[in-house]
């Protein structure tokens, strides 16, 4: 019996050159920007994105498998036609987003962002670090995970919340409730949560009010975790240190650009050297699990 070919694409031409090596698998190029091809698709890696937009007019008859190069996969379950399984890229990203989060809060606390801005001038003064602070991070999953390991060693305390209050072998985790009463000991909040109707719009005006004079909120999470409006009107008082907005991309005349002690990136968490050799190895573990006619992993919309 002849051996299965599998028919999997992939987003440009150097993935073509990274995977040549695979056997009994037929490799072409298709960025979800053109049609979709006429034959039948065993695995399509995306493009990096995690907007769903487009992925209603997929026909389901000819693709049997996405996989993603994303972490996240927001609106993913409600646009992608019933039959076609979704993968996301977990064990990409975590460890470059959180290595990220802790630059921003750096360059937060020392100030490196306004020293940047003071191109030519010396400037000395004394600024905030993260020796002796008390950091609340939120959020304990892939990234959340990632930034504990990260900030271990800084001597700062780091206080955890999660959704459920438990005990783990570092200690207590508190639950989501006890986030009101946490607010006004700690110097510093990092979110790592998933955006969810929970999570939505948790960095109000409540939440900001409740923080110290000077205390800074760092954002690798979802934009729409943190209200922009309420960023805007705290800022000065709060710093606030992010990779993803709302809107995104943020507009250039944005007021959220001009508030002080505001320091933004474009939503480049994950794009860092580590991130082409760890989407290779997830393309790969795909490949030889389909060609062993083993269900795909990693999935997150079941066809």
């Amino acid at each position: 019996m002849a051996p299965r070919t599998l028919h999997v694409t992939v987003p440009d031409i150097g993935w073509i050159d990274r995977l040549s090596d695979l056997q009994d698998v037929d490799l072409t190029v298709w960025d979800f920007s053109d049609p979709q091809p006429e034959r039948h698709i065993d695995l399509a890696v995306r493009p990096y994105t995690v907007a769903a937009a487009g992925l209603e007019t997929l026909d389901p008859s000819r693709l049997s498998v996405i996989q993603s190069q994303a972490l996240g996969y927001d609106g993913v379950a409600e646009t992608l036609p019933a039959g076609i399984t979704y993968c996301n890229a977990v064990g990409v990203h975590e460890a470059s987003t959180a290595e990220l989060a802790v630059a921003l809060l750096l360059a937060s606390q020392r100030e490196v962002d306004r020293y940047a801005r003071e191109a030519g001038q010396w400037n000395r003064r004394f600024t905030a670090s993260l020796i002796d602070r008390r950091i609340l991070l939120v959020g304990t999953g892939g990234i959340g995970a990632e930034l504990e390991k990260r900030l271990d060693g800084f001597d700062a305390e780091i206080v955890r919340v999660a959704t459920h209050r438990r005990e783990d072998d570092r200690g207590v985790v508190h639950g989501n409730d006890e986030l009101a009463s946490l607010l006004p000991t700690v110097d510093a909040v990092v979110l790592a949560v998933p955006l969810t109707d929970r999570t939505e719009g948790m960095v109000d005006d409540a939440f900001l009010s409740a923080l110290p004079d000077g205390a800074i909120v760092v954002n690798v999470s979802r934009g729409k975790v943190a209200d922009t409006d309420a960023i805007v009107r705290q800022g000065g008082r709060i710093r606030f240190a992010a990779d993803v907005t709302d809107p995104e991309p943020l507009p250039a005349d944005h007021p959220l650009w001009s508030v002080p002690g505001v320091l933004i990136s474009p939503h480049v968490g994950g794009m860092s050297s580590a991130m082409q050799p760890r989407i290779d190895a997830i393309v790969r573990a795909q490949v030889k699990r389909l060609l062993e006619g083993r269900e795909p992993e990693l999935v997150v919309v079941s066809g």
